[in-house]
Order: structure tokens, then C-alpha cells, then sequence
């Protein structure tokens, strides 16, 4: 299971309700929060995220709505005595400017602070369960998407016939990762016959702030659900493009060509009050297409 709550879905300037670009990745175990722009821990607290859980942020770019609500957040867990070590991963020059605001403050924060340069695309963070690489966007400044990867789940034990076949227990984690049993006899009981299936793994792309940038798709193809940015709508295609932003079109190619399963629409501009727009938009090339909305959580 990944799970997608938005917090911001705005681009720079707060308006109608939204709030700049942040948003918290779950698994089954583990929250990442992904870019912190301004307000980040106080739409937390609003919708009842559980800031603790987070070990790993992520921070696509250096353009303060995406990261000018990092350093409030770092502040308050120091303050809330947080011992566990914090992991941010992000484009070159962050951890100098984090560095520099902690230094004029005065502040010294209670728990170990690792910062790591996304320079290059590939494989950034990798455990038994998940694994999360980075990608290029093509946008002002160094920019970069995430891909959030579940890694293939053990099947359940059919703990009825296991007993019925006197499996030994030192061979369960064999049945858990789909290795046929072979009885003293030579008789194969066939994997599926022990366990039961379990559900496939899933995946989350985060697309940040970009122009349509095809070689996006080749990072990214077949994965369930998709977050790209559509500041504009495509009447305003030339000045997206100049920005270095997409439009709602733009993301619905993105996904098409993508083979993706579903594609949420956000970073809206703040010259926009109305994104029914935005989804009709993007619906004539790419069905499963949403607005994404702030405070709702979205299952791959």
C-alpha cells in the first residue's frame, strides 16, 4: 500500500484555500514527506500526520515554495526533543543554507541531521520493503521527481496445509518467496498449493515543478499513480513553457505515455479559483485523471 496525502498543491503564492507544494508519502510502515513548502507542519497537525513517523524528507528543488517551511519543521522537532536521525535528500546547496539559518539562531538541534545531494538519477534511499530513486526534470534550476517503489511482498502461509504436509519450519521463509516444496519422496507440492497470493506491489511518482519533459516517461512507465505538476491551463501553453512549467495537458501526455494508472493534477497557479477546468482538460487525453485536492489522501 502507498498512500498520498496532499498538504500543498499550490504553486508560489497561497490562494483559495491552497498552500505551496508539500505532500506525505505512506507505506505500511513509513511516512516521507515530500518538498516543504511554507505552512508544511501546520497543515500536519490539521490533518492529523503524525510528524514523529517521518525520517526522510525529500526536496525536489530550491524554490522557497518548496522548501521554505523546512526549516520550521526542523526547528520544532528539536524543540519536541526529537533523538532520531532525520534524512533529507535534495539538489546541492540546501544543507549550506539550512546550516547558515541554524548558526544566526543559535539553534543546535538534539538529534543527527544527514543531508545527501541529489546530483544524478538512480537509486537514493532502499530497504527490505521500499525503494525510492530520483529523476531529472527540466525546469529553471536543478529539479527532481521521485519514484516510490514497494519491493515484492511474501506470500501468506496456508498454515492448514503446511501442518497437513509436516513442512519444517526452516523452510516457511523459502514457501514466503515462492520456492516450491519437495517431499522425502521427490513429490513437488507446488507453491501455490502452501500459500496464499498477496497483493501486488505498488508505485508513486512525484513529478515536481517541470516543463513537458518526455524523458520523464522512460523513469517512470507503468507506475500506478502519478503526481504532476499543471501550473497553467494549455491556453497559456507559451507562458508554461517559458516558465519552465506544464499545463494540464501537458501532464496528461506525461501519463499517457507513461502508462501510468492514474494521474493527479497539481501546483495549480494561483490565478486559477476554479480547477474543474484543469480536470477536463487533461480527461480528453488521459481518462483517470483527478484534481488533486489538499487534505484528501490518495491510494496507488
Amino acid at each position: 500500500m502507498i498512500a498520498v496525502t496532499i498538504l500543498g498543491n499550490n504553486s508560489a503564492v497561497p490562494a483559495y484555500g491552497r498552500h505551496p507544494t508539500a505532500q506525505v508519502v505512506q507505506t505500511r510502515e513509513q511516512f516521507f514527506l515530500v518538498d516543504c513548502g511554507e505552512g508544511t507542519q501546520m497543515r500536519m497537525d490539521q490533518h492529523k500526520i503524525r510528524r514523529s513517523k517521518i525520517n526522510h524528507i525529500f526536496i525536489s528543488h530550491l524554490h522557497g515554495d518548496h522548501y521554505f517551511g523546512l526549516i520550521g519543521l526542523l526547528n520544532s522537532y528539536g524543540l519536541n526533543k526529537r533523538e532520531n536521525a532525520l534524512h533529507i535528500y535534495a539538489p546541492e546547496g540546501l544543507e549550506h543554507v539550512i546550516k547558515i539559518q541554524l548558526a544566526l539562531a543559535e539553534a543546535h538541534l538534539p538529534y543527527p541531521l544527514h543531508f545527501y545531494n541529489l546530483n544524478e538519477e538512480g537509486i537514493i534511499l532502499e530497504d527490505e520493503k521500499i525503494l525510492v530513486s530520483t529523476f531529472k526534470v527540466n525546469h529553471r534550476i536543478p529539479c527532481f521527481g521521485f519514484l516510490f517503489k514497494e519491493k515484492k511482498f511474501p506470500r501468506k502461509l496456508n498454515i492448514a496445509e503446511v501442518k497437513k504436509l509436516n513442512v519444517p519450519k526452516e523452510f516457511y521463509e523459502n514457501l514466503h518467496y515462492g520456492e516450491d516444496y519437495v517431499l522425502p519422496d521427490k513429490t513437488v507440492i507446488s507453491n501455490e498449493q502452501l500459500t496464499f497470493p498477496v497483493l501486488p506491489p505498488r508505485s508513486y511518482a512525484y513529478c515536481a515543478d517541470t516543463a513537458y519533459f518526455e524523458n520523464i516517461c522512460n523513469s517512470i512507465h507503468g507506475v500506478d499513480l502519478i503526481y504532476h505538476e499543471s501550473t497553467y491551463l494549455n491556453e497559456l501553453s507559451a507562458k508554461a513553457s517559458a516558465r519552465f512549467h506544464s499545463t494540464a495537458k501537458d501532464a496528461a501526455m506525461i501519463a499517457k505515455k507513461s502508462n501510468a494508472g492514474r494521474l493527479l493534477l497539481g501546483h495549480f497557479s494561483s490565478m486559477y479559483e476554479d480547477l474543474s477546468e484543469f480536470e477536463k482538460e487533461a480527461r480528453e487525453i488521459f481518462e483517470n485523471t483527478e484534481a488533486s485536492v489538499e487534505g484528501t489522501c490518495y491510494v496507488a
